[in-house]
C-alpha cells in the first residue's frame, strides 16, 4: 500500500547528460560521505577523540576541498562535447 497517490510522468527518467553530470561530481560526492562519516565517528567518540579521530576529519575535508577545486576547474566546453 502507498500513501503517495501520483502517477508516474513519462520523462522522469535522467537523460544520458544528467546521468553523465552525476558520475562527473561523484569523487566530490564520495569525498563528503568520507567527511560526515570522520565527523560522525569524532562525535560518537565524543571527549575521548584520538589525535588520528581528528587527524581523519582533516583528511576527508581536504580530499572535499581538492574534489571541488577538480570539479570547478573543469572546461564545460570539453564537457559539452563528450
Amino acid at each position: 500500500m502507498t500513501i503517495i497517490h501520483l502517477s508516474p510522468v513519462a520523462g522522469d527518467e535522467p537523460t544520458a547528460a544528467d546521468l553523465a553530470a552525476i558520475e562527473a561530481e561523484w569523487p566530490l560526492i564520495e569525498a563528503d560521505l568520507d567527511l560526515l562519516n570522520a565527523q560522525i565517528a569524532v562525535l560518537n567518540a565524543g571527549p575521548q577523540a584520538s589525535a588520528l579521530d581528528t587527524r581523519r576529519v582533516r583528511r576527508a575535508e581536504r580530499r572535499v576541498l581538492d574534489a571541488t577545486r577538480v570539479l570547478a576547474n573543469r572546461d564545460p566546453e570539453t564537457e559539452d562535447a563528450a
